[in-house]
């Protein structure tokens, strides 16, 4: 029987366990390791006095085949909700009371795809659109100077080695300017310039001012089986009680399947004995016990994961130690109302802003984005008809002053930002609050990064070792692309292959990894 340790109860590390144990049965024991007392990661889903918080914002869209057939599986689509988007509507009643995941259906809901950037006052589409009420949001003169800029980024290409270049030469340096810089340096703390391209190519890869005409015109002429880029998806699924639900429930298969979790297990040392991993030494609350396996699976930080093995080399070790993170601060806040006027043809209940996210530009406050829960799905409000839930992502460093904030503190932060932008009237508005905060939300990409190769091939010469994952991998992955690493692991532990390379080349070919077909 293979004994399989498990670091981690995130996507991957959850995706990971299911699979080996539905396809390899009584011939693999899984133990996942989990540091916290919570399943699903940044995945999961937070209930707070009926409602419900969605850390980060998930929307299930992929163009992988496997990790789409495992979503529907899981839950299958519903394809609406109990109402009508384009006719107002009560919810089914059953919601207000707070709905249980375990006695209600797995389903996922489809919603519409609404994203939009909040500057200076106004609503803009993102991605940018050469929509007319694009031009009169920017004025005629800015409107000008920005056509002209992108000219300009058309003819000379800068040298794409920061992200700076890489928005410029997409964009223009006046859009640059308005919609990519503040905000990019807003969340990672650095200025573009400082920052590597390869962020750019691995999340808005095939987005620009050009893909946007482009997909324009084809809708315009109704042509088909066209790709589109993920920026420009006009629909997902999404589950009815928030990712969370999705996360508990293949928990809970986990578990029938005789896998086993153990929460407030904090590895603390990896011990090897030479191309091999033995066993790790986990902290918990009885003390310190040491856990062997034949194979480990990762998804911890790389920088913890190399600081907790013996021997390592000194430039494996500097490179490890530098790596990068951006720490995370979610504040939802309950109000009656926004003050933000519904101008779109979408229609929702309450006709409040159709929004899943909308993102904040403005440099002199320090919200970046904007979450509306009723959008997501209004099963992760306790009353969609009466109250708006909403959810306030600012982005930090772990012992920074915002980050030691109390809650009190904190949340008065966030609502007197939302006055000042004129989104609420005032701070009174609040009904309720609750805080989250995230420790190494997003993997960064600066600083040692660069030398990421180095520390990728050094790990590789572990046979028994797979790092899967957003923190794994040290790569900003979306849900699917961490559930891809963990599928593409779980099959090398099934066949005995040590082969890594294709588990560390998720999410890095040039086309990104959820562009669709149009759809019939």
């Amino acid at each position: 029987m293979k004994q399989v340790i498990i670091i981690g109860a995130g996507p991957a590390g959850l995706t990971a366990a299911h699979e080996l144990l539905s396809r390899a049965g009584k011939d693999c024991a899984v133990t996942i390791l989990e540091e916290s007392e919570e399943v699903g990661g940044i995945s999961r889903t937070v209930r707070w006095h009926g409602n419900r918080m969605d850390i980060g914002g998930h929307r299930f869209f992929s163009k992988e085949e496997r990790v789409n057939r495992w979503w529907a599986q899981r839950m299958p689509a519903q394809g609406s909700l109990p109402y009508d988007d384009k006719v107002l509507g009560r919810i089914s009643p059953v919601s207000k009371g707070g709905p249980n995941p375990e006695t209600e259906n797995r389903v996922m809901l489809t919603r519409r795809r609404v994203s939009r950037i909040y500057y200076n006052r106004k609503f803009f589409d993102y991605p940018i659109t050469m929509k007319l009420q694009t031009f009169r949001n920017l004025g005629l003169a800015s409107t000008a100077k920005a056509g002209c800029s992108y000219l300009a980024s058309c003819v000379r290409k800068l040298p794409e080695t920061s992200l700076e270049n890489f928005y410029i030469n997409r964009f223009g340096k006046t859009l640059y300017g308005m919609f990519f810089e503040g905000y990019t340096e807003k969340l990672w703390g650095r200025h573009p310039r400082d920052i590597s391209a390869d962020w750019g190519s691995q999340r808005v890869k095939g987005l620009s001012v050009s893909a946007v005409l482009k997909d324009m015109l084809k809708k315009a002429t109704g042509r088909k089986n066209d790709k589109t880029e993920t920026s420009l998806i006009e629909q997902f699924q999404y589950p009815k009680f928030g990712p969370g639900q999705l996360w508990e429930e293949t928990t809970a298969e986990i578990s029938a399947m005789g896998g086993v979790l153990r929460k407030g297990c904090c590895v603390k040392q990896i011990h090897t004995s030479g191309s091999r991993i033995t066993s790790v030494t986990v902290q918990t609350e009885n003390g310190a016990e040491e856990i062997r396996g034949d194979y480990f699976l990762s998804s911890m930080p790389i920088k913890d994961l190399v600081g907790g093995m013996p021997q390592v080399p000194e430039n494996i070790a500097k490179i490890a130690a530098g790596l990068p993170y951006r720490d995370f601060v979610t504040v939802g806040l309950l109000v009656k109302k926004l003050n933000l006027k519904n101008e779109t043809e979408i229609r929702t209940l309450g006709n409040i802003v159709p929004d899943c996210w909308i993102y904040i530009q403005d440099t002199n406050v320090r919200l970046g984005r904007l979450q509306i829960f009723n959008n997501w799905s209004p099963y992760m409000v306790a009353k969609p008809d009466e109250t708006v839930w909403i959810g306030l992502e600012y982005f930090c460093t772990e012992g920074d002053s915002f980050w030691n904030m109390t809650d009190q503190q904190c949340t008065a932060f966030a609502a007197g930002e939302l006055v000042r932008m004129g989104i609420l009237s005032s701070p009174g508005d609040v009904l309720d609050s609750h805080r989250e905060r995230v420790k190494k939300a997003y993997p960064a990409y600066f600083d040692t990064y660069a030398q990421m190769d180095e520390l990728t091939a050094y790990l590789n010469q572990f046979e028994n070792l797979f790092c899967i994952g957003r923190n794994g991998q040290h790569r900003y992955n979306n849900m699917d692309h961490s559930m891809m690493t963990a599928f593409l692991a779980a099959d090398s532990i099934l066949t005995g292959s040590t082969d890594k390379e294709a588990i560390w080349n998720v999410n890095t070919e040039k086309d990104y990894q959820e562009e669709k077909k149009t759809e019939q």
